[in-house]
């Protein structure tokens, strides 16, 4: 035995080893001289015992259990030992070991206790693999203070190679595996009592105190201490429906009461507990905030229920209160009700609560939730740069003021976008934008004389600094917060979700940023012969390189906002919270994100401007028309990238709306024209009835059916699901098998309706396709004119008139009369279900008549191109 027995520190003891009260009393009056001396002097000092695995009754029948004990040859032992601290002093001190003893032989397979005869006896290290942890046999076990495990135990630890676990108390299953669990406002006893056992059974720890040790707050309530402190740590608080649940699932070796899809369904939600009612808001955002609050486990009332416990008011608007307030009612501000949603958790009132503006004790709350709130100081010293950077003749704000809708007409949609604030309407309306906060390194010095082209590079220089603070104000305000690691209640967006809001906005940022300090030094020194054409040359190729990125895929930004803004509570009022602070200027994110595709067009009219108060000897005169050519080239480049990239998502559109379209569909020289929306006539393609979608590109045509079951979910690596494929490949047809393209004329039973005679390279016969046009967009007439010109195309002719023939739907076969009749579903029903194999009677080799098309077909002089 001793050859295979070793003494495992702390660190190295198995996972599931337990940390009971008497354990950690143990661990803590030995921690400096936990484990000395070797191995060999610990076992020498050891009784030999014999170490032994007992399968009790239904234990012993399980197949999996037996092969999974063959595999286990360790056991863990504890040993305690009595150690003096110091020579000459009787205090002594307790020291713990684990050591890991051979278990010789694998099981033992008993009915009942009694035939062992020797469970309690010293010479054996005895655990017990029990089945069912509430007979009496397991009780009996207990009362003897014997180690009982389960069977998923002994399975998890074969699986893992571990030892089997020493553990003080019954241990069934390792699902709570390293979980500190602390409970608070439960009143029966008895209850607590079951969920604390079944904690234990599951390998959970329970802490009476609630510490930044607890992984997890089991809450029957909303108050409390404990509460209050989980929520500032950002520690999950869960309901006791989570313990249950988890021990539902014991018998799952893999299940982890932890992981976050299961977790997460027994959340306390912020407003468990809370009846909210709201003041001052219109009725769209009350009707919002009200479905807010059920969303999350609150309810609301009308303002004045005496049931009432939150009274949310919205600060701008209310100035007094309708009604004296209880005292047990909580009088907070909006922010506070936005704040625990974005938390995921009921934020503190106390830092929320509302007071009348004449009130002499009115303090400004400080936001918890702000990651960029200063403290009082650094605000008073803001407050007073603001007012400072004020005065300035030359300062502006960037956010423009709301004008009249006949004042904007007046404007080019370029420069409005960068009218600024004077510093009167400024300093009238009460906003502070957060770029006044900082104001320049020197301010604009102000000629004797000024020039025509020095007011319009004041301007210039003015609106990149704005542009600056706003592109600032929206990484600092928006992204670095949602970036920020250990946020309250967890990530508000996943990495993927931010990169596309955001996109090249950093890089955005720093050339700026280099322009306007070069900007700066020109109006710093000031002379009409000094270059400004030289400063945007210079920064062309790094706009050129930051701007497509962000601007192609803005569309795809805007989508994103809107998208997380439904789907996550968490950002709705995460983006509540944030665009509603001055720095912001009263604009949404997706507001601000479109100064970007606004700046370039803005910056050549400026350097128009400029250079039409440039005098034609100035050097700059050539140098800034070189500069808008720049300028010019940039968003030329710009339009065409985005051109592209609008190509490429419908090409994945495609790919993803059709499950099993083919791979060599996706081709650069390829480009969607048209998608139409059609029934199937004949059952060539598919059963007829059907719905068919038709895809044309400029060389090919995709026909793909409605699928008749849509099953499962398209997840990617970074948790965003995709809606499953609706329709169903049938094939992906060359358009230069299109031979004709037949105009089916109008009659009583037959109604927008056409057909194609193509001929497969794998078919000596032609075979006819046809349709029924669903939609009213595009008219029949146009799609069959486009259909026929991008045939033409493919086969290099130019006479696509010659492509398209009309004829009777007699002559085809062809009637759309019971396309939506009761009797035509359920034959197409019947159908679907019927045997597959016979050979469809309208797959005809259509006859010669359509080669002389002098007998049944008449050239439509209507149709020609």
């Amino acid at each position: 035995m001793a050859d295979n027995s070793t003494v495992v520190s702390e660190a190295g003891r198995s996972l599931l080893a337990d940390s009971s009260v008497l354990d950690s009393k143990i661990i803590e009056t030995s921690k400096e001289n936990l484990f000395p001396g070797s191995a060999l002097d610990v076992e020498e000092e050891m009784p030999q015992i014999e170490t032994r695995v007992v399968l009790v009754q239904e234990a012993g029948k399980h197949k999996e259990l037996l092969k999974a004990l063959e595999t286990i040859k360790i056991m863990e032992v504890p040993v305690i030992k009595i150690k003096k601290t110091s020579p000459g002093k009787s205090e002594e001190k307790l020291i713990k070991s684990i050591i890991h003893m051979e278990i010789k032989v694998p099981y033992i397979k008993t009915d009942t206790i009694e035939e062992l005869g020797d469970s309690d006896s010293p010479e054996f290290e005895t655990i017990f693999v029990v089945s069912d942890f509430q007979d009496c046999i397991f009780n009996n076990l207990c009362k003897a203070d014997c180690r009982v495990i389960g069977p998923p135990v002994v399975l998890h630890c074969a699986r893992k190679g571990e030892p089997l676990p020493f553990s003080c108390r019954p241990l069934y299953c390792a699902s709570m595996l390293n979980l500190v669990l602390c409970f608070t406002g439960f009143r029966k006893k008895d209850e607590l009592v079951k969920l604390v056992t079944l904690v234990h059974h599951m390998g959970g720890i329970i802490r009476r105190d609630f510490s930044s040790k607890v992984t997890h707050l089991v809450a029957h309530s909303t108050h409390g201490e404990k509460f209050r402190a989980a929520v500032s740590l950002g520690t999950p608080i869960l309901k006791a429906e989570w313990i249950y649940k988890a021990w539902e699932k014991r018998n799952e070796i893999d299940f982890c009461a932890a992981d976050d899809d299961f977790r997460d369904q027994f959340k306390v939600l912020p407003f468990q507990d809370c009846m909210l009612s709201f003041l001052g808001f219109s009725d769209d955002e009350k009707a919002n905030m009200e479905e807010m609050t059920e969303m999350q486990g609150g309810q609301y009332l009308p303002v004045g229920d005496e049931r009432c416990t939150h009274l949310v008011v919205e600060e701008s608007t209310v100035k007094d209160l309708p009604f004296e307030p209880l005292e047990k009612l909580y009088v907070v501000k909006q922010e506070w009700f936005w704040g625990s949603i974005q938390m995921d958790a009921r934020a503190g009132e106390s830092m929320y609560l509302f007071e009348k503006p004449e009130s002499p004790g009115l303090k400004k709350s400080v936001s918890l939730l702000s990651l960029n709130t200063p403290n009082s100081n650094r605000k008073r010293r803001r407050l007073k740069e603001t007012l400072a950077q004020l005065t300035r003749e030359t300062d502006m704000s960037p956010f423009p003021p709301r004008k009249r809708p006949s004042a904007e007409h007046s404007l080019s949609i370029g420069s409005l976008l960068d009218i600024s604030n004077t510093p009167e309407s400024s300093a009238t309306s009460g906003e502070t934008p957060k770029s006044c906060a900082k104001p320049s390194k020197n301010s604009t010095p102000l000629p004797l004389k000024q020039s025509a082209r020095w007011q319009v590079a004041k301007e210039l220089y003015q609106t990149e600094s704005n542009y600056v603070d706003i592109l600032t104000t929206i990484i600092q305000l928006f992204q670095v917060p949602l970036e920020k690691e250990g946020q309250l209640g967890g990530p508000i967006l996943a990495q993927e979700e931010i990169k596309t809001i955001f996109g090249s906005i950093p890089d955005i940022l720093d050339v700026h940023t280099k322009i306007k300090e070069d900007l700066e030094d020109l109006m710093m020194n000031w002379t009409e012969s000094r270059s400004i054409g030289d400063i945007i040359l210079k920064y062309s190729k790094d706009l050129l390189k930051t701007y497509p990125p962000f601007v192609n895929f803005f569309e795809m930004s805007k989508e994103t906002i809107t998208r997380c803004e439904k789907q996550k509570p968490r950002f709705h009022a995460f983006l509540k919270i944030n665009q509603a602070k001055p720095e912001c200027g009263r604009q949404s994110l997706a507001e601000l994100l479109i100064r970007p595709v606004q700046r370039l067009p803005s910056v050549a009219l400026l350097l128009n401007d400029i250079k039409k108060h440039t005098a034609e000897e100035n050097p700059d005169k050539v140098t800034l028309e070189r500069a808008i050519e720049s300028l010019k080239e940039v968003m030329t480049h710009i339009n065409e990238d985005k051109r592209k990239t609008e190509a490429q998502r419908q090409f994945f559109d495609v790919v993803y709306e059709v499950d099993g379209c083919p791979a060599n569909l996706l081709s650069s020289h390829r480009s969607l024209v048209q998608r139409l929306e059609t029934v199937a006539l004949s059952d060539d393609l598919c059963d007829r009835g059907e719905q068919v979608t038709l895809f044309l590109f400029n060389d090919c045509l995709e026909i793909a059916r409605k699928r008749h079951k849509v099953i499962g979910v398209f997840r990617s690596p970074h948790g965003h699901t995709r809606p499953p494929a609706s329709l169903k490949h049938v094939v992906l047809m060359p358009l230069s098998q299109i031979k004709k393209v037949l105009d089916i004329r109008e009659t009583e039973d037959c109604h927008k309706a056409f057909a194609l005679v193509v001929r497969p390279p794998t078919e000596l016969n032609n075979k006819l396709f046809s349709f029924q046009m669903t939609s009213e967009e595009p008219p029949k007439e146009d799609w069959l004119k486009l259909l026929c010109r991008h045939v033409a195309n493919t086969i290099c002719k130019a006479d696509a008139e010659n492509l398209i023939y009309t004829t009777d739907p007699d002559s085809v076969e062809v009637s759309t009369k019971d396309m939506d009749s009761t009797l035509s579903r359920a034959s197409r029903a019947i159908k679907k279900t019927s045997k597959k194999g016979i050979p469809s009677p309208s797959l005809v080799n259509l006859p010669s008549i359509f080669e002389k098309r002098s007998l049944t077909l008449s050239r439509s002089t209507t149709h020609l191109i």
